[in-house]
């Protein structure tokens, strides 16, 4: 059969784009966004607070700079399996915990060095005003700081969100719940076969990477406040 003939047969298939069926498209979507989507609110839970706190009081600033390193560094694969075969080992659930953790682990290093630098641009000028009219430390944290470099903590949650995306498709090799993933894996399981099913589930994580890059574009600037984007925009100008 050719590739054309499986890519036909196999997008023809009308359990596909069933939104209850485990093998359709849009069921297998929602569980790609949900694993990407738990994972980063988790990490910004355990990021975002903290890094704000550093560079309020200007400390962290070594552990700052190497987030930066460490989340070059780190090979999403080799942590998903890491974590899979310590779960293996423990006796944990092995189709969720591995993906998860090495997700999460994956999305700190750049939620929490771009929170601590949108944080130190603020103007101190903004933060003394602030001080000035009353505001105690807290407040200034997140009625000022927090809004004004929510930007920059935005465009970090893009990025690692883009790659939190393409990580749980690499996910589904040691995960049965691995999205849109299980049909790259179970296409190359299939040989020449599964030629059609690969190339679909390829598109489909393509497809949703970018559907995902044009929604926290527009988040990026909804996130943006009024002042700043009029600042930026008498730049441009």
């Amino acid at each position: 059969m050719s590739f054309f003939a499986q890519l036909s047969q196999w997008l023809a298939d009308p359990n596909r784009w069933s939104w209850t069926d485990p093998a359709g498209i849009p069921f297998r979507t929602v569980q790609h966004l949900w694993f990407s989507a738990l994972a980063l609110v988790i990490s910004i839970v355990l990021t975002v607070p903290f890094a704000l706190w550093l560079a309020h009081y200007r400390r962290g600033q070594f552990l700052a700079s190497s987030a930066v390193n460490i989340g070059r560094a780190i090979p999403s694969f080799g942590l998903i399996i890491l974590f899979w075969f310590l779960a293996s080992r423990w006796g944990a659930n092995t189709d969720f915990w591995p993906l998860l953790l090495a997700l999460v682990a994956l999305a700190l290093p750049p939620l929490f060095t771009n929170t601590y630098a949108g944080v130190v641009q603020v103007e101190q000028e903004v933060v003394d005003a602030a001080r000035g009219t009353g505001y105690r430390e807290w407040q200034i944290m997140l009625r000022v700081e927090l809004p004004l470099a929510s930007p920059v903590i935005v465009a970090a949650a893009r990025v690692a969100f883009l790659q939190l995306v393409a990580t749980v498709a690499i996910g589904a090799i040691v995960n049965d719940g691995g999205g849109l993933g299980r049909y790259i894996v179970d296409g190359f399981a299939l040989g020449e076969q599964g030629h059609g099913e690969i190339f679909g589930g390829g598109v489909a994580v393509v497809i949703l990477a970018l559907v995902c890059e044009g929604l926290f574009a527009l988040l990026t600037k909804l996130a943006t406040p009024r002042g700043l984007a009029l600042q930026q925009a008498r730049r441009d100008s």
